[in-house]
């Protein structure tokens, strides 16, 4: 017995992890600066802790309440019906749910490379068949319609990132509404706001009142700190939005995760102190690294580095860790997170010093 044929499907590579680093390198984790994962440097916020805490000892029950809960407090944040809410285990899960409702086999996705895996990832589990658009370092990774447009030959769903991960660009709403003007009427667009919360560029979910052909996805992992819990959610055209019930794995998102996002949603201090320590890191590293940086809508800022796995390797011996942008097809790139302000200064300090290590 075997499982169907998978050698198409590319794992997905995450950043590495203190944990896993600490032991390989005889170190106490507590020593290291983990900026490889573009996690929340200051953590969930006190509310969504204090949720996580009352939850606990109710976890004996779905969480049939808590989904509509969210569902009817997303709704009410972004104005639109509950039932255009589809709440899912991350962002990731919102990419399956989608897949799930629009591909059939054989259906082709256009994608960012370098971008997201998942998304590839998500179209094969399905049976669908993946084609690419570039975005060009000569052109500092620039999206635009034409980027897209130049690639794409009708296929069901296009995938927009914005900001866009690992570089940091993004896509202007007006140019997404165009975008979905210009591509064919069985075609979805599908914009990832995964970092959304960093930028003041205005959601896409704003396009979804006209247009019936645009899906958005968004994630409690990034600004509210609550990677851990697997919480994410997509806005969709109220016209399809009824796919959820047939598509949506049951009780999808945890109790504890769904309570906690709940938390996070109102606690407006610990969102506001997230998004001023990633901008202020954000330029920080842009200033002080001695290597060329471009502009970031993110918590990240890309850096350009020469050998990407030699300069990851001599941070990562400092005690910062750096993500290594190979595995996005930039082996000269590296990838730094915002951290805290003293975490930021720090990585700073060590990725120069690696950097005059390896081009010594």
């Amino acid at each position: 017995m075997q499982p169907r044929d998978l050698s198409a499907l590319s794992p997905y590579v995450p950043g590495r992890g203190a944990e896993e680093v600490a032991r390989e390198l005889g170190m106490d984790p507590a020593d290291l600066t983990k900026l490889s994962s573009n996690e929340n440097p200051h953590g969930p916020g006190p509310a969504a802790v204090e949720a996580i805490r009352e939850t606990a000892p109710r976890v004996g029950v779905y969480p049939k309440a808590s989904h509509t809960d969210l569902a009817e407090k997303l709704a009410d944040h972004w104005d639109c019906t509950p039932g255009q809410v589809w709440v899912t285990p991350g962002a990731d899960g919102a990419l399956d749910y989608l897949s799930r409702a629009f591909l059939d086999p054989g259906d082709r996705v256009l994608v960012p490379d370098p971008g997201f895996s998942y998304y590839r990832m998500s179209a094969r589990y399905h049976h669908g068949e993946v084609a690419t658009y570039d975005l060009r370092k000569a052109d500092d990774f620039a999206q635009t319609p034409d980027t897209v447009l130049d690639a794409y030959d009708g296929e069901r769903i296009v995938y927009l990132t914005t900001p866009h991960n690992p570089t940091g660009s993004e896509f202007d709403p007006d140019d997404i509404e165009a975008l979905s003007e210009r591509v064919e009427d069985h075609t979805l667009v599908v914009v990832d706001e995964a970092y959304a919360e960093y930028t003041d560029t205005p959601s896409a979910i704003g396009l979804l009142d006209d247009h019936d052909d645009v899906a958005v996805t968004r994630t409690f992992s990034k600004a509210y700190g609550l990677a851990g819990l697997r919480v994410g959610y997509a806005v969709v055209p109220e016209a399809w939005a009824g796919a959820y019930a047939r598509v949506n794995t049951p009780f999808a998102a945890s109790e504890v995760g769904c309570r906690a996002a709940l938390a996070a949603l109102d606690d407006d201090d610990h969102l506001e102190t997230t998004v001023e320590t990633a901008r202020w890191a954000r330029a920080h590293l842009r200033d002080e690294l001695d290597a060329p940086t471009w502009e970031s809508g993110g918590n990240f800022v890309l850096a350009e580095v020469g050998d990407a796995a030699a300069v990851a390797e001599a941070t990562q011996r400092r005690g910062v860790i750096v993500r290594d942008c190979s595995s996005f097809g930039l082996p000269a790139c590296i990838r730094v997170s915002c951290g805290t302000r003293e975490g930021t200064r720090r990585a700073v300090e060590v990725v120069n010093d690696a950097l005059a290590e390896v081009q010594a």
